[in-house]
């Protein structure tokens, strides 16, 4: 069996370390899904931009992040679910992350979503990761 690989982690990696080392921007292979979780993040303004590049036939996500008086704007990724272990919740029971302060992203039958928008929906759905 070949090396698993899970590219939203390695998505949420690339953030986390991004900010930790205080980058302005970062680079990383762009899916579906993390385009989408891109988008999310610029909406609820945790990055400042975005921009899908294509080199060598492979397509590239760079992310401009956000900081905040020198404090990133993203304080805490988490990936809830993961290839081994999915986390699905009905729209009653989609996690409130940091008392609202921070959002869930979900993939529901209704695409990718934060949680208020998922309650607003009413669906429920796959939950991806918490951003806070």
């Amino acid at each position: 069996m070949g090396a698993q690989t899970d590219p939203i982690a390695d998505f949420l990696t690339v953030i986390r370390n991004g900010i930790h080392a205080h980058k302005e921007r970062v680079t990383t292979r762009v899916s579906n899904v993390t385009l989408k979780i891109a988008e999310i993040l610029k909406t609820e303004g945790y990055i400042d931009n975005f921009k899908v590049t294509e080199e060598g036939g492979k397509r590239f996500i760079r992310l401009h992040l956000r900081y905040v008086d020198s404090k990133p704007a993203i304080r805490g990724l988490k990936r809830i679910s993961k290839p081994g272990i999915r986390y699905y919740k009905s729209v009653q029971k989609l996690p409130v992350v940091m008392g609202g302060l921070g959002c869930a992203i979900v993939t529901t039958p209704k695409g990718v979503l934060t949680d208020r928008q998922a309650r607003q929906q009413k669906v429920g759905g796959e939950i991806i990761c918490h951003v806070w």
